[in-house]
């Protein structure tokens, strides 16, 4: 008999009809009630057993984790805590789980020690919340750029160029680490290297994008990039997920337009079609910041917050108002910043973002028009000399969730641009190629795909949010 999800029993379609189900057992009570998940929803099935007739050696291999395959009646359930419940005919082992080995046991564990079970504690009701709307997340971005008529592009992982200027890239190579081959300077000699020249992991599919913009109109990556920052943080992560649109003859307006507009949509997907898993994570929230200080706690519960970034406005505010604000704050003046603003210029670090969003606006904030000191050369510059039509999104509890610009499309500026910063023209042949051949405005963004997830799920720590975290010292499973 073919078997049905226990999400599909759960809701009463098969009620009086002998059906079948696999899942892993999560308790096992008084050797009669067997409660089984199998993923597809956050409730269990209880499926009741007459252990008077079952086998005792089968009864013994029935523990939490165990694989079943269970075929039996659906009817209505006697007890409280289930609308329908199976009675069970049969029974059938996939594979059993050592109850004095098996560390998903039915009983609360920390988020540190499942990191080190990250094989299992998907198995967890948190960790198959956070993943179920993790996956929701994923199709909801690819339902709203198909919507929006935009052509997936699949952007290089190996890449030859540093799109953010950063330096902290994982390099490629193949050669010998022991006896590199050597130039007559006593350099590595990258020529003989697999790719014939220096390679490294991608930081950002952006500039890949841009050419394909430039041809197709509207276009966005979704796939893993890297950063070897040597960061602990619970916001940072060597492998993380990123989605980014970039869009021909749009500019900054248009550019902060569709950012805002995609990520009140796929919230509101969330909200629409995950509310079972969201309502849970509300809860586990609540009683986690119950032993939190009041002035550490969220002002929203989770399904308000989202419901409240995705029903309002963001404010828009110029780098320039927001350092006057920064300036003039209760927190600078006292000194109570890590990093204190005192002048314009200042590269704003997530304290400062985060008092915008969380205590000054008491909303999501799109930051615009950035010095052009501290950010990326691609970023178009404004008629001022000082400033690029760079944007920030601050989101509350996550600081900056998307980072974007109108890109420099005029060739002069960007040749100016890249030999102010020590950059070799050869590197960038092909993309100061697109200034020369139907150069146009153009923009773009960034969305940090686990960010969104973070703030989507109210966990805290991000390497929650993502199945296999890779962080400095750590690349296990």
């Amino acid at each position: 008999m073919k078997s049905t999800s226990v999400k599909e029993l759960l809701s009463g379609k098969h009620l009086l009809q002998e059906v079948t189900v696999n899942g892993w057992v999560k308790t096992f009570r008084s050797n009669r009630f067997i409660a089984l998940n199998d993923g597809s929803t956050l409730n269990n099935l209880q499926c009741v057993v007459d252990f008077e007739e079952l086998d005792e050696n089968l009864l013994k291999q029935i523990a939490t984790g165990a694989a079943l395959k269970i075929t039996g009646t659906l009817v209505e359930s006697q007890g409280r805590g289930q609308s329908v419940e199976i009675q069970t005919k049969d029974i059938y082992v996939h594979g059993t789980a050592d109850p004095e080995t098996y560390p998903i046991q039915p009983k609360k564990h920390s988020l540190e020690f499942l990191r080190e079970k990250a094989h299992l504690r998907i198995r967890t009701n948190t960790f198959a919340a956070v993943m179920r709307v993790r996956s929701a997340l994923s199709f909801a971005i690819h339902q709203y750029f198909r919507q929006n008529d935009f052509n997936y592009f699949h952007a290089p992982i190996i890449t030859g160029s540093d799109a953010e200027g950063a330096g902290e890239m994982f390099r490629v190579t193949t050669l010998d680490q022991k006896n590199p081959p050597l130039t007559e300077e006593g350099e590595i000699n990258h020529k003989e290297d697999f790719f014939g020249k220096e390679t490294n992991l991608t930081v950002s599919g952006q500039l890949e994008a841009e050419a394909y913009a430039m041809a197709l109109g509207k276009v966005y990556t979704f796939g893993p990039t890297f950063r070897a920052e040597n960061s602990n943080t619970s916001r940072h992560l060597a492998e993380f997920w990123m989605v980014e649109p970039e869009v021909a003859f749009n500019d900054l307006d248009d550019n902060m337009d569709l950012a805002e507009d995609f990520i009140k949509d796929v919230i509101k997907y969330i909200v629409t079609n995950c509310s079972e898993d969201l309502e849970f994570l509300e809860k586990r929230l609540l009683d986690e910041e119950k032993s939190k200080p009041q002035a550490e706690r969220s002002e929203m519960p989770l399904l308000e917050k989202l419901k409240f970034v995705s029903e309002n406005n963001f404010k828009r505010v110029s780098y320039t108002e927001a350092i006057d604000i920064l300036r003039n704050c209760k927190p600078n003046k006292k000194k109570k910043f890590k990093y204190p603003i005192d002048a314009w210029g200042a590269d704003l670090q997530s304290e400062h973002e985060r008092y915008l969003v969380e205590k000054h606006f008491k909303c999501p904030v799109i930051l615009f028009d950035y010095p052009a000191d501290i950010k990326a050369f691609y970023m178009r510059l404004n008629e001022d000399g000082k400033t690029v039509r760079a944007m920030d999104i601050l989101f509350p509890g996550i600081g900056e969730i998307v980072g974007g610009s109108q890109r420099e499309e005029r060739l002069d500026v960007l040749l100016e641009k890249i030999a102010a910063l020590g950059i070799d023209e050869k590197e960038l042949w092909w993309y100061l190629d697109l200034r020369k051949f139907g150069s146009a405005v153009h923009s773009g963004f960034g969305l940090g795909f686990e960010r969104l997830v973070l703030f989507a799920t109210g966990m805290s720590n991000i390497r929650d949010v993502i199945p296999f975290p890779r962080t400095p010292q750590n690349a296990e499973f």
